[in-house]
């Protein structure tokens, strides 16, 4: 449970966004985008696999520059 306490005269808005941002770090959003389909592990592999060689590219690169 994320608990945000509200300051003396605080802004709503302001204790609005320290939540939200304390929920976005949580990372509920995102673990719950990840469960809506499942995907097999082959996919899982192979999405990081791609993803090893982009980042790969990316560092040759820059060790070029």
């Amino acid at each position: 449970m994320i608990i945000v306490p509200v300051k003396e005269g605080e802004n709503i808005d302001r204790a609005l966004k320290r939540f939200k941002r304390k929920f976005e770090k949580t990372g509920v959003v995102k673990e719950l985008r990840r469960r809506q389909a499942f995907e097999k592990p082959s996919v899982t592999s192979r999405y990081q696999k791609l993803h090893a060689i982009y980042v790969q590219g990316l560092q040759s690169q820059q060790e070029n520059i």
